[in-house]
């Protein structure tokens, strides 16, 4: 099983896509059994590895081809997804998780840019750097931080895309439901 990750789609009125077409696209890449959800680019799927590695692009390529939009599809394995559940370094230490995020990350940054980013630049904002993705802990709420995608995209050299940890864990029940 595999979950992919669609940076900004019906995300305030913008980049609007039926999930219907969604499905169809990934369908038309080579998922199997491809199921969305809610309506902002989360799509839980099927494939062989070879056809999940060559999915992102091909679904990048046809977004931008047949509906203009530029979208960046992130990939994770459901055990991936379980591991990330599993390594959040704020539910430990009691944190509420409606005020928990994670940036799924396209790439690994390296250990100096990781290092390099200015854990003052949101207050009272926390975030930790784990391989491919960012945790992060916002009180004030995604609306009002300053750690967005494209101050991580910038800052890491990579694309970032962000969920609420209430969607990280239903797509982690999702993918390993099927």
């Amino acid at each position: 099983m595999y979950v992919a990750l669609l940076r900004g789609i019906n995300v305030g009125g913008r980049n609007k896509l039926p999930m219907k077409d969604l499905v169809a696209v990934f369908d038309a890449a080579g998922a199997e059994d491809a199921e969305t959800f809610i309506q902002s680019g989360n799509v839980v799927f099927r494939a062989r590895p070879a056809a999940a590695s060559a999915l992102p692009e091909a679904v990048e390529a046809v977004l931008t081809r047949r509906f203009g939009l530029r979208v960046p599809v992130l990939l994770r394995r459901a055990e991936e997804l379980g591991e990330v559940v599993r390594a959040n370094p704020f539910l430990p230490a009691g944190a509420d998780p409606a005020t928990l995020h994670v940036a799924f990350l396209r790439d690994e940054p390296s250990p100096a840019r990781a290092a390099a980013l200015d854990p003052g630049r949101s207050p009272p904002d926390a975030f930790e750097v784990r391989g491919q993705e960012v945790y992060l802990r916002l009180p004030n709420g995604v609306a009002r931080t300053r750690i967005t995608n494209a101050w991580l995209d910038s800052a890491l050299a990579t694309v970032a895309t962000l969920r609420n940890w209430r969607t990280v864990i239903r797509l982690h029940e999702l993918a390993h439901a099927r």
